[in-house]
C-alpha cells in the first residue's frame, strides 16, 4: 500500500488536545496549515513522552550550539495557545509510533507519528527487524502526519502537551492514582474509598 503522508511544512498551528471528560479523554495531536486539519489520536503517556522529549532534544540543540541556536529557553508567551481543538474533531489514524529529529540545515523539529500497525513475528529479533523495516519503508507503509516545527513552536508545542497531560484528575495524596469525583479506593488506606 501506498504510505499517506500529512505534511505540514511548517503548520499555522500544531498542538496536543483532548475530547471528553478527565478519566475519560481522548488524546489528539492536530495540525492545521490554512483549511487543512488534521487530527490523529493517541494516548496520554505518548503525549507525556512526546513533550518530554522534544524538550530535551531542544535542550541538547541550545547545549551544542552554545546558546547560538534559533531556540527559546522556555515558550514564548506571545505564540501560547490555549484554544481547543479545531472543529470537527476527525480521526485519521491512532499513533502507534513517533519520532522525533533536529534538522540543523533548517533548524527545525520534524515530528512524526505513524499510525499503529500489528505487526506479525514469531520472535522478538523478528518484531524488532518488521519494526525497523516499517520505520525505513518512505513508500510504503501505514498513515504519518510528518510536522516541521521552529524551535519557538516546538517549546509552546512542549509547554501546551504538558499541560493537557497534567490538567487531568488530581492525584491521591498518598497512592499518586487518578481520585475520581466521587474518590477511589486507595491501596495505601487498605482498600478504605478516599474522597477528592
Amino acid at each position: 500500500m501506498s504510505r499517506q503522508v500529512f505534511l505540514y511544512d511548517p503548520p499555522d498551528r500544531f498542538v496536543a488536545g483532548t475530547v471528553g471528560l478527565p478519566g475519560r479523554r481522548t488524546f489528539f495531536l492536530q495540525a492545521t496549515a490554512g483549511p487543512r486539519v488534521t487530527s490523529v489520536a493517541l494516548e496520554k503517556a505518548q503525549v507525556a513522552a512526546l513533550a518530554e522529549r522534544m524538550d530535551e532534544l531542544l535542550d541538547e540543540v541550545v547545549r551544542r550550539s552554545g546558546g547560538n541556536a534559533a531556540v527559546p529557553a522556555v515558550a514564548p508567551v506571545e505564540i501560547s495557545d490555549t484554544g481547543p481543538l479545531d472543529s470537527p474533531v476527525d480521526e485519521e489514524f491512532r499513533v502507534g509510533t513517533m519520532a522525533l529529529a533536529w534538522d540543523g540545515e533548517e533548524q527545525r523539529m520534524v515530528v512524526e507519528a505513524q499510525a499503529l500497525v500489528e505487526l506479525e513475528a514469531e520472535t522478538a529479533e523478528d518484531l524488532a527487524e518488521a519494526e525497523e523495516r516499517l520505520l525505513q519503508d518512505e513508500e510504503n507503509g501505514p498513515p504519518m502526519l510528518r510536522v516541521r516545527l521552529t524551535g519557538a513552536q516546538a517549546r509552546a508545542f512542549a509547554k501546551r502537551a504538558l499541560d493537557v497531560v497534567n490538567a487531568g484528575r488530581p492525584p491521591c495524596p498518598l497512592c499518586s492514582l487518578p481520585l475520581d469525583p466521587e474518590g477511589h479506593v486507595c491501596p495505601r488506606q487498605n482498600g478504605y474509598r478516599r474522597g477528592a
